[in-house]
């Protein structure tokens, strides 16, 4: 097994975790701003959920026309699998959203801006362009940073807005943590060679900080008033 992968992993990121964690925290910040923010970040978040499954499916062909690669077969066994259980999951921030007091459209309508395509495009590129497996940095920040379990609450009680606005928050607070060890124990049996190593890293790596950009940019976005609902 090649369990210092994943344990190599999740040390590089612990490196850069306090970036993406004090750029979550400028977002969630207590002010008469908050609640603007967070629909902000539902529309952005639905941006980039919406793409999951399909980036999944996609690295999930990619492996099976490679199937001589030892790596390819359990591979798209997991992405296929965890595709079904990411599946639906940009609706509930449409529900969300709604129970916030924007109408979905805005969220399905809106142009997604650069750096929402370059924190998710990037993934595009390495799975057509060098290999799929790149897929599983983007995967292990995404999950590995699940919201903690009582973000909802406050920002219930701190927006004002109501309970249901917040259920994708309660959920991924919930199931993120047994997806991060599926992960591991996947990258634990992979024949990882050192390129396709540094390969999962550097995706990795490339998605904490477009993540954390992405956070800024909420965090510091002019925000309407209320009664436009950002």
């Amino acid at each position: 097994m090649n369990v210092s992968a994943a344990a190599s992993l999740r040390l590089e990121l612990s490196l850069v975790q306090p970036v993406l964690r004090s750029a979550a925290a400028r977002m969630w910040h207590s002010d008469a701003g908050l609640p603007g923010r967070y629909r902000h970040y539902l529309r952005a978040m639905h941006q980039v959920i919406r793409a999951s499954v399909p980036l999944m499916e996609r690295a999930a062909a990619r492996c099976e026309r490679l199937p001589q690669d030892p790596l390819s077969p359990p591979l798209a066994r997991y992405l296929r699998a965890h595709a079904e259980q990411e599946r639906g999951h940009d609706d509930w921030l449409l529900t969300d959203a709604e129970a916030s007091g924007t109408a979905p459209c805005e969220l399905t309508g809106s142009v997604p801006p650069a750096h929402v395509a370059a924190l998710v495009g990037a993934q595009y590129y390495w799975i057509e362009h060098s290999h799929p497996v790149a897929l599983l940095g983007y995967i292990a920040v995404l999950e590995g940073n699940a919201p903690a379990p009582g973000l909802a609450g406050r920002l219930a009680r701190e927006t004002g807005l109501p309970q249901a606005a917040f259920e994708t928050v309660r959920l991924h607070a919930d199931l993120d943590d047994g997806h991060s060890a599926d992960l591991d124990r996947l990258i634990g049996r992979l024949p990882l060679d050192p390129a396709r190593r540094s390969l999962v890293a550097v995706s990795a790596l490339h998605t904490v900080t477009a993540l954390a950009e992405l956070f800024d940019r909420i965090a510091t976005a002019p925000h309407v008033s209320e009664s436009a609902h950002d």
